[in-house]
């Protein structure tokens, strides 16, 4: 697997954005390749600064790809796949977060940096019937945010990006969750008072 994974990087680089969609796409779906997209993302973006922009969009973009795949598997079957590798209880549990909560169920895991588990937020997102509008818009932020963000870091710091990442990933995933949590306590906060009002 390593060798593949170093090919694949190889090949990846050689061919630019096009490359880095192909790898966020088997990143986000069939393969685990923790950090080989971020890691290209920044080198590229090291490499040709007024690129950042492309490099970020391939990355977005073939994540979102990667996802939809494997939530449209969901909806197709994935279900029995799901019950069998984490138990039926967790699953309900977790189709009723999907259900309850819709995009933010999406959105939060897709902001958490590797090793955190994300591909089976997406399959349950698929199971529990998340509309493919929705869904897409949760990866697409989720990702988008990520992408950029390191985008931008490696315009402004080149290669040092990857130790700001290494050292501090952690604290800004957790530090823009806390941000949607709070963005989505007060939307919710919000609608309440709304409907009292409509009483």
């Amino acid at each position: 697997m390593r060798r593949f994974a170093d090919w694949l990087q190889a090949t990846a680089l050689s061919l630019g954005a096009p490359g880095l969609f192909v790898v966020a796409f088997l990143d986000s779906s069939f393969l685990s390749l923790p950090e080989i997209n971020d890691l290209l993302l920044i080198w590229m973006v090291t490499r040709h600064k007024e690129l950042m922009p492309l490099y970020a969009s391939a990355a977005t973009l073939g994540s979102m790809a990667g996802c939809l795949t494997l939530y449209y598997l969901g909806r197709k079957g994935g279900e029995a796949f799901v019950r069998k590798r984490f138990g039926s209880a967790s699953v309900d549990r977790g189709i009723a977060t999907f259900r309850r909560y819709g995009v933010m169920a999406v959105l939060i895991p897709s902001l958490l940096p590797p090793p955190a588990p994300f591909k089976i937020f997406v399959l349950l997102s698929g199971v529990a019937g998340i509309s493919p509008w929705r869904f897409s818009t949760a990866i697409a932020i989720g990702r988008g945010i990520r992408y950029f963000g390191e985008g931008w870091l490696a315009v402004r710091y080149g290669e040092g990006a990857i130790a700001f990442l290494h050292e501090h990933a952690r604290t800004v995933s957790l530090g823009l969750v806390g941000a949607c949590l709070i963005g989505f306590a007060a939307y919710l906060a919000w609608r309440r008072i709304r409907a009292a009002q409509g009483r």
